[in-house]
């Protein structure tokens, strides 16, 4: 588990236990909550359409068997019944905005019933900007819900009439690897509830998604040509494990994740031109755009890079960072290349 995330959680499982520390809890697990959806929120902006649907690690056991989609429809249709059926007691989010309709969703259940192909095929149907606006809707409600609470209600618990209710409702599947859930739900008062799933469930399937992104990714590199369009090497960057390139389709480059429709302003530009990389472009020297924007930390330590792919080619580059990362220890490139790329590119000629 992550190791920040398992920290809040356990800090605020503690705060939420004490009446004078009641409100703390809430707090810190509504911070919680944002961070882990600020995850969701990166994987449905930059990934590929098809990204959601594939099964990297099909067939393995953990939540990281399943796909990206299916993972968001499941956090969040379990945390949608959880909040208004049992604890607000009022209609989901689903049904209350026709959310089914928008999403293509053949089924209203949790998705523990489903196995294998049953899996990539649901996911594949889903509108996957609709689920992310559907998700959103559940979190913002639940949070108001949590904000609402009292102390007081921790200790409110469901008995069988909840259990006959959760069954009439047909959002949980009587499947034997499904129905279980409600038995679970049951046997919890609104703290356990708010252990599972309104936070520690989030973690468990956020870090599925996470592990899953990294490997489409690396598949996608698979082949590719390692060094960027803007002159820094996908092999030696920090941003490697969960970035596929900006030669491919996952493409998560700090650049791409901030600009329009999550492409590169360096690929954009290289791609318009027809030119491998900005070590091509008779521009180079003076470009202002991408990573070689002048307030950018590394637009200097870029630049260097690309002028040495320039005058010594990609080989050379490739083997010229094995040499420089084996004699700094370092994450970031522009952390040792200064503030003036000839000054830059001085030090990487002499690696």
């Amino acid at each position: 588990m992550d190791k920040n995330w398992s920290e809040m959680n356990k800090e605020m499982q503690a705060l939420i236990a004490k009446n004078a520390t009641f409100r703390d809890g809430i707090e810190m697990l509504l911070t919680l909550r944002k961070s882990l959806f600020e995850q969701v929120t990166q994987i449905v902006s930059t990934y590929p359409e098809e990204a959601f649907y594939r099964m990297p690690f099909a067939g393995a056991e953990g939540y990281h068997s399943k796909t990206l989609a299916y993972s968001i429809w499941h956090i969040f249709r379990i945390e949608d019944i959880v909040a208004h059926e049992m604890i607000a007691e009022d209609q989901q989010v689903l049904f209350r905005e026709d959310f089914q309709t928008a999403l293509h969703s053949p089924i209203v259940t949790t998705g523990n019933e489903l196995v294998g192909d049953e899996i990539a095929a649901f996911s594949k149907q889903l509108n996957i900007q609709v689920l992310y606006r559907y998700a959103q809707e559940v979190m913002q409600s639940t949070d108001r819900i949590l904000m609402g609470l009292e102390y007081s209600d921790l200790k409110q618990r469901f008995g069988e009439e909840m259990r006959e209710k959760l069954l009439r409702t047909g959002c949980v599947s009587e499947a034997e690897s499904a129905v279980w859930l409600i038995g679970y739900w049951c046997s919890k008062d609104v703290q356990g509830l708010i252990r599972m799933p309104f936070s520690r469930h989030w973690i468990m399937h956020i870090e599925a998604m996470q592990r899953i992104k990294n490997r489409l990714c690396k598949l996608a590199r698979k082949g590719v040509d390692p060094i960027a369009y803007c002159g820094f090497s996908c092999n030696h960057c920090f941003l490697s494990e969960w970035c596929g390139s900006c030669r491919t389709a996952y493409n998560t480059c700090s650049f791409a994740t901030v600009s329009p429709d999550g492409k590169c302003p360096n690929a954009v530009c290289c791609q318009k031109k027809g030119i491998d990389g900005c070590y091509a472009c008779d521009q180079l020297e003076n470009c202002g755009k991408g990573f070689y924007t002048p307030p950018n930390d590394g637009a200097n330590a870029a630049r260097a890079q690309a002028m040495y792919i320039r005058k010594h080619g990609k080989k050379e580059f490739l083997k010229m960072h094995d040499r420089l990362h084996e004699k700094y220890d370092f994450a970031k490139t522009q952390e040792i290349l200064g503030q003036d790329w000839h000054e830059g590119l001085q030090i990487l000629e002499e690696s």
